[in-house]
């Protein structure tokens, strides 16, 4: 029985963009907002891309495209914040992933002590970092943050799996 998902390839095939973005969505990761402030303006993009990365300096990574107008504000205030997003924060998700000048008109934030950068109200965890180094991979910036402070509030978080968000289900093995 053959599996309709697998590719398989030869030596000479190349990978296409659509298969790899077929496989790579098998990866349930979670949601967050990464927000910062830059001259006089408050930024905020929706990104999957994030990871803690050492306890040592006590650190995270994110990726924002190179597209993004938060982007080049995370570069220029030093500072960004991580909002992780709960089960309830789809909507959340889905404003900050949009083009707008004024996403924060309409969302409950609070002003960090560090660079100013808001951090939402209503989301789940939120981790204010400096930004440490930034290497660039093909579309995106990777962002290393050193963690400045950290909240964290009680609930589920919000996950997104093959271009879906959805809410983790805990089960015993």
């Amino acid at each position: 029985m053959t599996d309709t998902n697998t590719t398989t390839h030869t030596q000479f095939d190349a990978l296409t963009e659509a298969e790899f973005k077929n496989v790579v969505g098998h990866f349930a990761s979670g949601v967050t907002v990464v927000t910062t402030a830059f001259g006089d303006k408050l930024y905020g993009s929706t990104a999957s891309a994030f990871s803690s990365l050492s306890m040592d300096p006590l650190s995270v990574l994110v990726c924002l495209n190179k597209t993004s107008t938060t982007n080049p504000a995370v570069t220029g205030s030093g500072y960004f914040a991580v909002n992780i997003l709960g089960e309830q924060n789809a909507e959340l998700a889905k404003h900050f992933s949009r083009k707008n000048d004024d996403k924060f008109a309409t969302v409950n934030y609070s002003r960090s002590q560090f660079g100013g950068v808001p951090t939402l109200d209503d989301a789940l965890a939120t981790i204010v970092c400096e930004v440490m180094d930034t290497p660039v991979g093909g579309t995106h910036t990777v962002y290393f943050g050193r963690a400045l402070e950290a909240t964290a509030a009680s609930g589920g978080p919000l996950a997104y799996y093959r271009g879906r968000f959805g809410r983790f289900e805990e089960f015993e093995i």
